[in-house]
């Protein structure tokens, strides 16, 4: 490209923040869940109904429709139980612990009795999943009702959900219910629990959950009878209406989610925080001396980091947000996490930074997690070390350092998977990894690494942009790879699909090496290498013996354009195009070979180059 067309290109990059672009829409399935649980702490068991009002606004006639019923994993012999104990790495937390169940440890739902539009229909339960055969076709643009009576109990503690977990929690109930299997533009997503991710139908939830009266619970949603709670819900000096009988009925409402997670236990402290845009920040915890100054700390930080959030990844739109001791590590929900709380500071932090993050990529934007799962692990995972990054330079965290590169380990992650020999390739469905280490190396190292490479190639600015129109365009609609790599294109004005295909769809590496500096008539040639399959733009910096450095960006011609100068400190153009087949490249620099100090190859360190010691030559 010649270099005129090249300026007029950045020069209109430059000028995003005119541009508009029409708003992605893609039809959504909806859900309106209303149940009324019934839980008796003796015996670990629950009677619930559900009346679901179910809205097919796909274009396409469903004869059937399934249900998730997740606690039926926890069972001797469940699909969970036994892909766990062929793993060649199973977690620790599951193993061969479900396989030793005994029959008051397991977990199930049972479904009595189901209708639709009040007629009795016929399902079978097949492992965590349901199959329902409708008596009448849910036609396009119609809504049905199906009710039910279940039956659960609560596993001990083994992955996510269940009762007295390690730190003494007495109920961890994610799951905890038959949830609507999601149907998209992809089809029915009835994929059996095998512990790793979660796809759902975008709804309203009303539950109202009835325990023994001294339980304090946290979760989902907006408590919509405080008054007769109490346990920190209602204003300081306010006492609750005098309980009638020994139970007290929680009433929870959330709007527009796809999931509800609660959990209780008698000896909660519950403490919160309003803040001035109106969000209430709940905290859940069981006080002990160890961990008592932390969760007293952890809403001013988590304060903090909400403002930073909003502003640079888009509005939190809900007004309720809760962190709450519970489960087995840390998991995401809506409006609401469980963690586990007996932790240093920094662990605390990251651990509540890292859940809460999950509400950009995973309860608000939606994506199938299942299939995508580096599009909310591996893009939170990015978002937590910037976000701990900005923390520690608020002196806001003890023991939290700020770094120059916070993303250091993150690439160490990816490259360990490399260079391991059992890298797959992330469009592996998640479920379908053949170990945990490829799995998780994969979604969450290379999933962040995906963003921050990307930063790369596109620059800071353009990144910034798309962080943003990605979250406002795509919020409450399930965007796919293809979605936010478009996001990608509008912002940079570059052609990207060449990223995605290389680094989502196949193991292949980067490896650029700088192959030799040659004397060429009056001035220098420098050769460059690509050694990896996967090609890349580059940046190279030339310094010169005088001091002086230039930075010269040299493009892919499929990129069909150049990323802008990023800061105006150092002198910067671009180069011609490197054709992506071509595995040598001459760049020409107009002064003597003998004035040239070193050529180095992204000295910024954001190409996953795995092998970084032929990147530079004296």
């Amino acid at each position: 490209m010649k270099k005129w067309s090249r300026l007029a290109q950045i020069a209109s990059i430059l000028c995003l923040p005119a541009l508009t672009w029409a708003q992605a829409d893609r039809w959504q399935q909806r859900a309106e869940y209303q149940m009324e649980i019934d839980f008796d702490v003796d015996k670990d068991q629950f009677k619930g109904t559900q009346r679901l009002v179910y809205y097919n606004n796909s274009p396409d006639t469903l004869t059937r429709v399934f249900y998730h019923l997740y606690f039926n994993a926890f069972q001797p012999g469940s699909a969970m139980d036994v892909r766990s104990r062929n793993l060649p790495d199973p977690d620790g937390r599951v193993g061969a612990r479900i396989s030793k169940l005994k029959p008051n440890e397991i977990g199930y739902l049972k479904i009595n009795k189901l209708t639709q539009d009040g007629k009795e229909l016929k399902h079978l339960t097949e492992g965590t999943i349901l199959e329902v055969t409708l008596d009448k076709p849910i036609l396009p643009k119609s809504k049905v009702v199906f009710e039910m009576n279940f039956d659960g109990q609560v596993p001990i503690q083994i992955r996510r959900s269940g009762r007295d977990n390690a730190e003494g929690v007495d109920y961890s109930m994610a799951q905890w219910y038959p949830k609507m299997v999601e149907y998209d533009y992809q089809g029915w997503h009835a994929n059996p629990y095998i512990a790793r991710e979660f796809y759902g139908v975008w709804g309203d939830f009303d539950v109202k959950i009835s325990i023994d009266k001294n339980y304090v619970i946290g979760g989902s949603g907006y408590l919509q009878n405080p008054e007769e709670i109490g346990h920190g819900y209602l204003p300081e000096g306010q006492t609750p209406k005098p309980a009638k009988g020994a139970k007290l009925t929680w009433h929870f409402k959330a709007p527009n989610v796809h999931d509800f997670v609660w959990a209780a236990d008698p000896n909660y402290t519950h403490t919160s925080l309003k803040r001035p845009d109106g969000l209430t920040l709940n905290f859940f915890y069981l006080k002990t001396e160890r961990n008592q100054d932390n969760w007293a700390a952890l809403p001013k930080v988590m304060d903090k980091a909400f403002t930073y959030i909003n502003r640079r990844y888009g509005q939190y739109p809900y007004q309720q947000y809760s962190f709450i001791q519970g489960g087995d590590g840390g998991m995401e929900y809506p409006m609401a996490t469980l963690i586990t709380g007996n932790r240093s500071m920094p662990s605390l932090v990251g651990v509540s930074v890292h859940e809460l993050m999950h509400s950009w990529y995973q309860m608000i934007l939606g994506s199938n997690e299942s299939l995508y799962a580096w599009m909310d692990e591996g893009f939170t995972d990015f978002a937590t070390q910037d976000i701990e990054n900005y923390l520690a330079g608020e002196n806001l965290v003890p023991g939290l350092k700020k770094m120059d590169n916070p993303y250091l380990q993150t690439y160490a992650g990816y490259f360990n998977l490399a260079s391991s020999g059992e890298e797959e390739p992330m469009s592996t469905h998640s479920d379908h990894f053949s170990s945990n280490f490829a799995y998780g190396l994969a979604a969450y190292s290379k999933g962040a690494v995906f963003m921050n490479q990307l930063e790369y190639v596109i620059g800071k600015p353009a990144l910034d942009k798309g962080l943003l129109l990605y979250f406002n365009t795509w919020k409450f609609k399930h965007p796919n790879s293809n979605d936010v790599i478009r996001i990608m294109e509008k912002v940079s004005g570059l052609e990207l699909d060449w990223y995605k295909e290389y680094w989502i769809n196949t193991t292949h590496t980067i490896d650029y090496g700088v192959d030799a500096i040659e004397s060429d008539g009056n001035g220098t040639k420098v050769v460059l290498k690509r050694v990896g399959k996967m090609p890349m733009p580059l940046d190279v910096v030339v310094t010169y013996k005088n001091g002086n450095k230039e930075i010269i960006n040299i493009p892919l011609d499929i990129m069909r354009g150049a990323k802008p100068a990023e800061s105006s400190s150092t002198p910067y153009r671009v180069a011609a195009d490197w054709p992506w087949v071509n595995p040598t490249y001459e760049l020409r620099l107009s002064v003597p070979a003998t004035d040239v100090q070193s050529v180095e190859i992204d000295p910024t360190v954001r190409m996953a180059d795995v092998d970084r010691n032929n990147n530079s030559r004296n």
